[in-house]
């Protein structure tokens, strides 16, 4: 599910501190995605002969986890990785509120104290430059490394782009290297309650304008037809980068937009375009006209919480966080949940923005032949399927377990859930530009929304965010 949405301000001061210290000024050059005892290359280069799961028998390997579903079904399975490898594998798991503080200072300090962990595509922005990540690109050409059966074509090749980058800003993803593997990603969708769209003869919204009618009349109609209290949208508002990831940078996105433009390989924020001030001042009245009274307080947790308890007719986030409403048992409206695209695009697009959660290698790492058994076997396609049939894997990364007859069965119950999912599952992507600022400049970003929303110009808050911007990145 997606959890990443505590305000990153704490992460964002400790890589701030530590990119500071003299301790990375020492070392920061001397890591890498190689062996660091051989002047360079990669320690998969190590690895020759036939492919051999048991060739790191008696090896353990360490593990730093997110508490969340994906790590659950993981640590459920992991009695066969051994079985397969005679591997252990040894883990810590924190909660994300701290999660992110553990992974940075241990990749940082060099100490690799953990061989692998889980990161979002995101961090690979700020994990990457510094050298801390493992380039998985050798190891997965080597097939005396990796298994045949691992195949890589199976992968949505977009969520595999996602981890794959130059370490240049700017620079799109999809060349350079491969810094992490997808695992589980989100993409961010409408979910509506059946109930009151059925009472007041409402449809799914075909366009942003229709949304925004759509969020008023369920605020103003849907108490009087027995839903007492119900608003008619919940999407984010905190003031964390998590804000704009999720239902705006989708919406943003699908009207052609971005958030900074590349020239002469320097960033410029695009974000007080004339049509990205309009678009800005429309979601923030639909917010207004109907939203949650408290919106500038609401992550994730109030956005599906509200959705499970009839209290929003709709949700425009990760599809995990209507589905952990709607499956039967879990919430007042677990059977009333339906799934949807979203609006389109005045040109018709439904580009989406995505999570991805993803697993990396340390490039401290004192045992990476034993990590990347482990990281091919995680990402593996016998692990993901049993994942998404008896953990909470909803969305697979791999096209074989999304086209599984038993995942489709899983999921039938939901109404629109698997059409959605397939409608927009290859128009996902993150639909940001990489920057090693990323998280620091979109919480600014979330910032200045919730000025608009509280009644300030657009023009002049988005002008004012932009010419910040433009003296953080440039």
């Amino acid at each position: 599910m997606d959890r990443h949405v505590h305000d990153r301000r704490r992460f964002l001061a400790l890589t701030g501190t530590l990119a500071a210290t003299p301790l990375l000024s020492a070392c920061g050059t001397g890591f890498g995605g190689g062996r660091q005892d051989k002047g360079g290359g990669s320690a998969a280069d190590d690895v020759t002969g036939s492919f051999d799961w048991k060739r790191e028998k008696g090896t353990t390997v360490k593990a730093l986890l997110n508490k969340h579903p994906y790590t659950d079904a993981l640590i459920a399975d992991l009695r066969s990785f051994t079985e397969k490898t005679g591997i252990e594998v040894t883990y810590d798991v924190f909660p994300e509120d701290n999660y992110f503080d553990k992974l940075t200072v241990d990749l940082s300090s060099g100490r690799a104290s953990y061989d692998v962990f889980m990161l979002g595509a995101y961090m690979v922005w700020q994990y990457g430059p510094p050298g801390w990540l493992e380039d998985l690109g050798p190891w997965m050409r080597n097939s005396s490394a990796t298994a045949a059966e691992w195949d890589r074509s199976d992968f949505f090749p977009h969520l595999l782009q996602a981890g794959r980058w130059s370490l240049k800003a700017g620079e799109p993803l999809g060349r350079g290297g491969q810094y992490a593997l997808p695992w589980g990603w989100e993409t961010n969708v409408v979910a509506y309650h059946t109930g009151v769209f059925r009472k007041l003869g409402l449809r799914p919204a075909e366009t942003f304008e229709e949304l925004r009618e759509l969020a008023g009349v369920i605020k103003r109609k849907a108490p009087g037809a027995g839903f007492d209290g119900m608003y008619g949208i919940a999407v984010r508002g905190s003031r964390s980068w998590a804000t704009i990831h999720p239902g705006f940078m989708t919406m943003y996105a699908r009207n052609g937009l971005r958030d900074f433009t590349v020239e002469g390989g320097r960033l410029t924020p695009a974000m007080n375009s004339p049509r990205a001030v309009a678009f800005t001042e429309d979601w923030a009245d639909m917010v207004r006209r109907g939203g949650p009274p408290s919106w500038t307080s609401y992550t994730w947790y109030q956005c599906s919480s509200d959705l499970g308890a009839q209290k929003a007719g709709m949700l425009f986030d990760a599809d995990t966080a209507a589905y952990f409403q709607a499956v039967k048992g879990a919430s007042p409206a677990s059977g009333q949940i339906a799934f949807h695209p979203g609006p389109k695009g005045p040109d018709g697009s439904l580009a989406t923005n995505m999570w991805v959660w993803s697993l990396g290698m340390n490039s401290r790492s004192r045992r990476k032949s034993a990590a990347w058994l482990f990281l091919q076997w995680a990402t593996g396609r016998e692990h993901l399927r049993r994942a998404a049939l008896t953990g909470n894997h909803i969305d697979p990364v791999r096209r074989s377990v999304s086209q599984d007859g038993a995942y489709k069965d899983r999921m039938r119950h939901l109404p629109g859930f698997l059409e959605t999912f397939e409608t927009v599952a290859g128009r996902t992507r993150i639909q940001f530009t990489p920057q090693a600022q990323f998280f620091d400049t979109t919480t600014s970003w979330a910032a200045a929304l919730q000025e608009i929303y509280g009644g300030k110009g657009a023009r002049s808050v988005l002008d004012g965010l932009a010419g910040d911007l433009k003296t953080k990145v440039g």
